[in-house]
């Protein structure tokens, strides 16, 4: 099937794909901003591609998510399939477009970290290999409202095989009024809120001494992390978080709300986690801080959904108390050079989670009578500016 780069004139049959599966649609500005990601200006890679039909149509799609890394003083750049959709008419297309991205030049790798149980076997006829092997298949969990969960079990149950069609007429489940009026986070001595994350700041010299350790690490320099907060589509800005020693910074977290369908209840995803090698219990701190204030945040669970062996080991007590989801190989990468391969420790950073999110749906679209958008909290959310 021929294959050709996403155009801007495609936006609208993408969101028509998107709509089709159930999946969040972007809004005109949230598919500039993905054409805005510095790593993809950096080597003028397609936003992704799309199998077109016989009005030049898009008819299937795969996005393209490309990343800075660094090791040591060397830039490199990977890639991350997103939003792979093709309807039964086209199938077969998969291969096409998985083709097109595992087929870009100057990439040290092209992974996913975020493969469906349905698709995940698909990648390894491409070559790519699950890793890491010990935690390739292991996504965490920590319940903190057991009742919601429950709902949620329940509605899957009963409502789970509808199209999205039939989903949507259903309307939005599992909603709560503490998403859009939270109290003010509770955090333990020296983790702080991160709003300033510019040059200069705590946060990046964090970032230097982080790049400057030599590991394989995904750019989160001021610019990458000020685009990936910027999202038009959010509802929601995510949170970041840090933890502060002797005046430095020595780790950080982010995460976000999300709400996977209209029967899910809210949860609250961590994207990212990284600290310094000389405080692997930063990570412990920041996890089982975002943890123990969700619920007042309007989530029902706390999910990290990439670990490895280095993570499980640094989450120390909250890794016992943790649900083991998953199930199948959802991390799949090719990386052809050995020491690299060795070297890359995944983290959900690299992968497409906060691309993908389907974002918390304002009051208006769940709750009557309709509420301001200006009730929206400020204050304890992280902001990029």
């Amino acid at each position: 099937m021929a294959v050709r780069p996403i155009r801007r004139s495609d936006y609208e049959g993408l969101n028509r794909l998107h709509r089709q599966v159930g999946w969040p649609e972007r809004s005109q500005a949230g598919w500039r901003w993905l054409e805005d990601n510095p790593a993809r200006r950096d080597i003028e890679a397609p936003v992704g591609w799309v199998v077109s039909n016989q009005d030049d149509e898009p008819a299937a799609m795969l996005g393209n998510l490309v990343q800075r890394f660094r090791k040591g003083p060397r830039t490199l750049y990977a890639a991350t399939g997103f939003s792979l959709i093709v309807p039964p008419e086209r199938s077969g297309a998969s291969r096409s477009l998985i083709q097109a991205i595992l087929t870009q030049p100057d990439l040290f790798a092209k992974y996913t970290l975020n493969a469906n149980a349905r698709a995940a076997p698909l990648y390894r006829l491409f070559g790519l290999k699950p890793g890491p092997m010990e935690t390739h298949a292991l996504k965490l969990s920590w319940v903190v409202d057991p009742l919601a969960c429950l709902k949620g079990r329940l509605l899957r149950r009963l409502w789970g095989g509808l199209s999205a069609s039939d989903a949507h007429r259903l309307g939005e489940r599992l909603m709560n009024s503490r998403l859009f009026e939270p109290i003010p986070l509770v955090l333990p001595r020296d983790v702080m809120v991160l709003n300033n994350i510019r040059a200069g700041s705590a946060y990046a010299d964090f970032w230097r001494d982080l790049a400057n350790e030599g590991r394989l690490v995904a750019d989160r320099s001021p610019e990458v992390l000020d685009w990936r907060l910027s999202d038009p589509d959010q509802t929601l800005p995510p949170i970041l978080l840090g933890l502060m020693r002797g005046g430095r910074l020595i780790g950080m977290a982010a995460a976000m709300m999300n709400k996977t369908s209209l029967i899910e209840p809210p949860c609250l995803d961590i994207i990212d986690l990284a600290a310094l090698e000389t405080a692997p219990d930063a990570v412990e701190m920041l996890a089982g801080a975002l943890i123990e204030n969700a619920r007042a945040l309007g989530a029902a669970k706390v999910r990290l959904q990439v670990t490895t062996p280095e993570i499980l080991d640094q989450l120390g007590d909250l890794a016992p108390r943790a649900r083991r989801e998953g199930g199948w190989g959802h991390c799949h990468a090719l990386i052809e050079d050995p020491e690299l391969a060795r070297a890359w420790a995944p983290t959900p950073y690299d992968g497409d989670y906060a691309i993908c999110a389907r974002h918390i749906p304002l009051p208006r679209a769940w709750r009557s009578p309709i509420r301001s958008e200006t009730n929206a909290p400020a204050g304890h959310w992280a902001s990029a500016s």
